[in-house]
């Protein structure tokens, strides 16, 4: 049995949206938060206005961001890594650079192991039969000393900043044109902007959302675009960042509270079966310090977890059973993400489904096969507060969904609930605040909240383990459930469990007979959490959110001491109310402001003070400890050691279905370290039979697949259609308004073509590329007319992290047909 809930995107802001109004460039690429974020992109606005901020987008269509832009440029999907390899070699060779800031606050002067390389497209350790990597030489070389060692010139060939700068020596603006399709000139326009924030008194900030995520190296477009901004000096400033845009009201609070097969709250991680204590699990957890005097806040991670699961667990997790350690499920693989979950039931290996806020029928790529592992399952239980695709994928509706209901034996169980205008509660942002809402209206019929449902669920399981026994029932009997409604479970409860209390009285480290937090009361914030039982905290990231003073989510206070943007006392923020994350970089070595004008934090020569709550100890030196704290040397990472799984540093890889191959690698075909099951690799298209570049995308119109139940949405898109170019139209006689097919290698559709000087052709590699952009929001439930969408077409493959399905590059063929008759 699995349960998933949506989780195509990660990433939170660094910053805030309110923060956006501080900057003096703003870059949105891997998104369109004028038609997706329009409430948000008001910001935006504010910035040209008021400080004169300039606009860069750079998309494969003329969006609605890039018509209030300064600069568009266009790019083809899939290559966003090339293009931003290559304004990181154009600043590295126009030194527009912050040197201070590299040298200080990134790991620029670490010295690599001499193993380490890159060649033919691969990094050291590549295996081609696993298709991943042996990443030992991927890391510092260890002084005698126990800590990293380092070049402060950055001249010795191994250190950081030489390798890197050998690595993006290829990404030449003739390169990035070749491979992206982007004129030289606009290349070059839009790098001359971003080297000019290298300034210390000028700040860029990057939006981006989908556009990035989904793709097969997804969580290294983001990198790069991070490892730009640490280069120019534009992490942990006002009017910098690192902003995803989440696409849904609770897609933040979802990920913050572990909603993952791999995670638990906090970002903490699900032990593997071969850290089968406690112990082991930790060896690999409480990192140390890698430079001297550092603090590495990982440190705390015992706290954090023993935290978590006295929460879960309450009196029975004790000292003697590791804190119940040996209740927490072991992974036997890297994680039960959503495309393994579905490749076991296409293989007949999973009974039962629960499918929570989720349409998967229209979400998971390639629908064909998501329908046949549907069909395989014993039961499918749906909790939706609509009549979604995925509780009728049995229905036979024609076309739009060609099954035969008497060949699917699958059980479904629809669970109505209700939707978030009907609840109470938080929901967190994309800047990470916890704002707390109240319902606006009664659910109609049946529905139920999600807490009721999934207390009844509980509490019946409870039932029949304690009536029948079973193998291993503790996990389930022992549950701390002390709600007063056990039935039903208050969100102000859930919301206290979450912010964590102390069970026992809980005394100052340094002076025993001191008092810090008395027994029973709820915890001011996560430094007060403690390793050995004394306190619960379901997540220790919200800690702080609901305290004895109150529940600080629901506050409304739009004060904004000197209009920072800081807005300190509405609502509350993750982590400590902390605004601006990695706010101590704002600062020099000295505790100065790079750009005075845009404090916001001051060392004075005791302690840290500003708008913001520090991001580091309040009485830690500056020109001691390093403003990372979360890495073990102290500073931002240009090259990530072994944590990402297709090399420390991004490299260029095509989609999986490219309508070019990759010039730096030709032998390599997509990302080489990426997930392949055996029968999707077979179901991959090529370039000869399918010549044209597909992408997905979002309508303002309409909220994914929601808003299609909406007469007055659906009265203002009503209607499934692809967009494609000028040029495209002319070359296979297609007229707009006209109905067209569009097909992949796993599936067709057809649509009303919209011809539209939006999607223009690009020159890759002395070939033309025409693209084909499809919206999402159709399907056959709803008011809206019936419709496909591009999740018929899509290549089941995910990102190599992640595993966040590739949606914005794939391969089809189109062609005009014969409309229905009316």
């Amino acid at each position: 049995m699995a349960s998933l809930a949506p989780t195509f995107g990660r990433g939170a802001m660094t910053n805030s949206w309110t923060d956006i109004k501080n900057t003096d460039l703003v870059v949105i690429m891997g998104g369109n938060a004028a038609e997706a974020h329009p409430c948000g992109f008001k910001w935006v606005t504010e910035a040209k206005h008021n400080r004169g901020a300039r606009l860069i987008v750079v998309d494969p269509r003329f969006t609605r961001s890039a018509s209030v832009a300064d600069v568009y440029a266009p790019i083809r999907q899939g290559t966003d890594i090339a293009f931003l390899n290559g304004v990181i070699n154009y600043c590295i060779g126009n030194s527009n650079v912050q040197w201070d800031y590299v040298k200080a606050f990134t790991n620029a002067p670490y010295l690599i192991k001499d193993g380490f390389d890159f060649k033919d497209g691969l990094f050291t350790g590549y295996d081609e039969n696993r298709r991943d990597y042996d990443r030992s030489t991927w890391d510092y070389q260890i002084g005698p000393d126990g800590y990293v060692t380092a070049d402060p010139s950055l001249e010795n060939p191994r250190c950081v900043w030489q390798l890197l700068k050998k690595h993006v020596s290829v990404y030449t603006p003739e390169t990035v044109e070749r491979i992206c399709g982007t004129p030289k000139e606009s290349f070059l326009k839009v790098c001359e902007m971003i080297a000019a924030t290298s300034a210390k008194d000028k700040y860029m900030t990057s939006m981006y959302a989908l556009g990035w995520t989904q793709h097969s190296k997804g969580s290294q477009n983001i990198r790069t675009m991070a490892m730009l901004q640490l280069i120019l000096g534009n992490i942990g400033v006002r009017g910098g960042g690192m902003n995803a845009l989440r696409g849904h009201s609770n897609i933040q609070g979802l990920t913050d509270i572990g909603l993952m097969s791999n995670l638990i709250p906090g970002y903490l991680t699900i032990p593997t079966e071969k850290e089968d204590t406690l112990d082991k699990y930790m060896s690999t957890r409480g990192f140390k310090p890698l430079r001297p005097d550092q603090m590495s806040y990982w440190q705390n991670y015992r706290k954090f977890f023993v935290s978590f699961q006295k929460s879960m667990w309450g009196e029975a997790a004790t000292a003697e059973n590791s804190f119940a350690y040996d209740w927490l499920p072991k992974l036997d693989v890297p994680s039960y993400d959503l495309l393994r979950a579905f490749e076991l039931m296409h293989a007949g290996r999973m009974n039962g489904y629960f499918c929570q806020g989720f349409n998967i029928l229209l979400s998971a790529p390639n629908r064909k096969k998501v329908t046949t592992a549907l069909s395989k399952l014993k039961y499918l239980v749906v909790m939706d507060p609509l009549q979604t695709e995925t509780a009728r994928f049995w229905e036979n509706h024609g076309e739009h969904n060609d099954v035969n209901p008497a060949a699917i034996q699958t059980e479904v169980i629809e669970l109505p609930a209700t939707c978030f205008a009907e609840d109470e509660g938080s929901l967190v942002n994309s800047g990470r605040w916890l704002q707390w809402h109240w319902a606006g209206g009664t659910p109609p019929g049946e529905a139920k909240s999600d807490n009721w449902i999934m207390a009844q669920i509980f509490l019946r399981l409870r039932a029949l383990y304690q009536k029948e026994g079973g193998a291993f029932p503790d996990p389930i009997l022992k549950l701390d459930w002390h709600y007063k409604e056990p039935g039903e479970p208050s969100p102000e409860e859930l919301a206290k469990e979450l912010n964590g209390s102390a069970l026992e009285d809980i005394t100052d480290l340094n002076d025993p007979t001191k008092i810090v937090v008395a027994k029973g009361k709820q915890l001011p914030g996560f430094a007060v959490l403690r390793d050995d039982g004394k306190t619960a905290c379901a997540c220790w990231i919200y800690s702080g959110s609901f305290t004895e003073a109150g529940n600080q989510m629901a506050r409304r206070d739009t004060s904004d001491p000197d209009e920072t943007g800081a807005y300190p006392k509405w609502a509350w923020s993750w982590p400590a109310n902390r605004r601006i994350m990695y706010n101590r970089a704002s600062a020099d070595t000295t505790g100065k402001p790079w750009d005075p004008s845009r404090k916001l934090l001051e060392w004075n020569g005791t302690q840290w003070s500003g708008y913001d709550v520090p991001d580091i100890g309040p009485t830690m030196k500056p020109d001691v400890v390093g403003p990372f704290i979360m890495n073990p040397e102290g500073t931002g990472r240009l090259f990530t050691r072994g944590l990402m799984r297709e090399g420390p540093f991004p490299a260029h890889y095509e989609p999986f279905e490219s309508p070019v191959v990759n010039v730096l690698a030709p032998r390599i075909r997509g990302n080489p370290a990426a997930r392949v099951f055996r029968n999707d690799l077979e179901q991959f298209g090529d370039a000869n039979e399918f010549p044209y570049a597909a992408t997905s995308y979002r309508l303002t119109e309409h909220f994914h697949f929601w808003t299609k139940h909406s007469q007055v949405n659906a009265v203002m898109q009503p209607e499934f259609f692809v967009e494609i170019g000028e040029d495209l139209a002319r070359e296979k006689n297609i007229q707009s308004g006209s109905w067209v097919r569009v097909w992949s290698k796993r599936g067709s559709v057809k649509a009303k073509a919209v011809v539209t000087k939006r999607v223009r052709t690009l020159t890759c590699d002395g070939k033309q590329i025409h693209i084909v952009g499809i919206p999402l929001h159709w399907g056959f439930m709803g008011e809206t007319k019936k419709g496909f969408g591009p999740n018929s077409l899509t290549p089941y493959v995910g990102d190599a992290n992640i595993e966040t399905p590739e949606y914005k590059a794939f391969l089809v063929d189109i062609e005009p047909i014969a409309g229905p008759v009316a």
